[in-house]
């Protein structure tokens, strides 16, 4: 009897110490995707080429690209602890993004793209995501890493995590903010003790915007004080398309979107202006030059019941080189969310089979440093220097099937000087893309897409040489997607 007593004590001592923790409530949500792709060309070579790279200071030679194929995959789960009414803390990770069988990545520091960990701990398990968010009378307070880089339309969005403070409220149909980002810290902490006073870079934004039945628009305004590269080696600042010398960039955008449907038809439209200074800074002689670039998009779908068909149209200033007091190009661009093709301005493509250059270092558009879809000054840019237009017709069979068939242009707004040869390069045009693409709805949960891209290669990647030559390319790639 004694030990049944004592048994009992102890499950009541559990249950009063556990009592505050059994009021937590927890939410789960994500998503999983296993995937295949076959690349024929992974450059599009004809002939070898030997061209100097300006960012390691040497020749570098580069033999016609082969085929890849491969499967890759990964797990996303977000995670919400309802500590309270009104009070939660929120988290994500992604787990187990890799190349099925493939080398792993060597660890390392740099942060992988999207991410707030390192492609080494995504292969594994990396957290993005860790903020407090509180309800208040007056509304939404937010403080940790979370998301940002969403806005408007999926043009020029690339949602990558940022620690920030945000406040944001509704009033009505009218939801307005502000917050507070960290981009860059490198002031003398334990883990960086050769720390720079002043030489981070922050952003600051204000945004409102209207949901209404059928229609919604919106700006935001971002002010970047960007001190990162004050104190850095003149070379390195040529792959972010600066002058080279150490530099304060003090830059604003205005980022406005309208949405609206009207009967069948859906339009939608979203512009991007980047304005300000770059400053040389500690004791550097030289002229300070402006920042000026332009990012504009407009689509429309036109949905007749089982048959749908639209057009997409963007353009995005590219840095005229022959002026040299001002940057046009390579801050802003279409982002790493908006994938309008399968090959040409692609992030899965380009994440998982790299970048796709042509002779002379002519990386595709959104390339920087030779990297595809990279990152600037001011976050990442997706596609830059372009001229884009698509069109596309899709049919609805069932509501589970859905297959569409697109027709892509695009052409770069400047050409490229060579910096060896000061020679532009003998052509601008990026190429035309035919892309097939079936989505088909296995349950509410889960689906299955199958897609053929076909990349007819223009002048633009034959560099500044007029001998030569180009493959064309192409892509097919399967996707197995499941959500909760």
């Amino acid at each position: 009897m004694k030990r049944f007593w004592l048994v009992l004590l102890s499950l009541g001592l559990v249950m009063a110490f556990s009592a505050q923790a059994f009021a937590v409530e927890v939410k789960f949500s994500g998503s999983f995707y296993a995937a295949g792709m076959y690349l024929d060309k992974t450059n599009v070579l004809k002939t070898d080429n030997v061209y100097f790279d300006p960012t390691i200071l040497a020749l570098r030679t580069v033999q016609p690209g082969t085929n890849t194929a491969f499967y890759f995959q990964r797990l996303r789960v977000e995670t919400e602890f309802v500590i309270s009414p009104g009070l939660s803390m929120v988290t994500r990770f992604d787990a187990m993004e890799r190349a099925w069988g493939a080398t792993r990545t060597a660890a390392g520091t740099s942060l992988d793209a999207a991410s707030s960990g390192t492609t080494a701990e995504n292969q594994n398990i990396a957290f993005d995501w860790a903020y407090a968010q509180w309800l208040s009378p007056i509304g939404y307070v937010m403080a940790g890493y979370m998301d940002d880089g969403g806005w408007g339309t999926e043009f020029g969005d690339s949602s990558t995590p940022l620690a920030k403070v945000q406040f944001a409220t509704k009033l009505g149909d009218v939801a307005i903010g502000v917050y507070t980002g960290k981009v860059v810290e490198l002031s003398r902490t334990a883990s960086y003790p050769a720390g720079l006073a002043d030489n981070d870079t922050d952003q600051y934004v204000a945004f409102v915007d209207y949901g209404g039945k059928n229609i919604s628009a919106g700006l935001l305004y971002s002010y970047y004080r960007a001190a990162q590269y004050k104190a850095i080696p003149a070379v390195a600042l040529v792959a972010y398309g600066f002058t080279p010398s150490t530099i304060l960039a003090k830059a604003h955008q205005l980022n406005p979107y309208a949405k609206a449907k009207i009967g069948p038809v859906s339009v939608e439209a979203e512009l991007k202006y980047l304005f300000g200074t770059a400053e040389y800074e500690d004791g550097v002689v030289g002229s300070d030059f402006k920042l000026s670039m332009l990012a504009a998009y407009v689509g429309a779908t036109v949905d007749a019941g089982p048959v749908y068909l639209g057009g997409k149209f963007a353009y995005i200033s590219g840095d005229n080189q022959d002026t040299s007091d001002k940057l046009e190009g390579g801050q802003i661009g279409g982002g790493w969310d908006w994938n309008p093709c399968l090959i040409m301005f692609n992030y899965d493509r380009s994440y998982w089979a790299g970048a796709l250059p042509g002779y002379g270092g002519a990386w595709p558009p959104g390339a920087i440093n030779g990297v595809d879809s990279g990152s600037g000054l001011f976050g990442a840019v997706g596609m830059t220097n372009a001229w884009f237009g698509q069109g596309f017709i899709g049919v609805r069979p069932t509501s589970a099937l859905d297959i569409r068939l697109s027709v892509a242009y695009a052409a770069a707004d400047q050409r490229p000087i060579d910096i060896v040869t000061a020679t532009k390069y003998i052509g601008n045009v990026y190429g035309w893309e035919v892309d097939v693409v079936g989505n088909y709805k296995i349950t509410k949960n889960l689906s299955y897409m199958v897609g053929f891209g076909y990349w007819f290669v223009g002048d633009y990647f034959k560099g500044y040489t007029t001998g030569n030559e180009v493959n064309n390319d192409y892509l097919i790639i399967n996707k197995l997607t499941l959500t909760f």
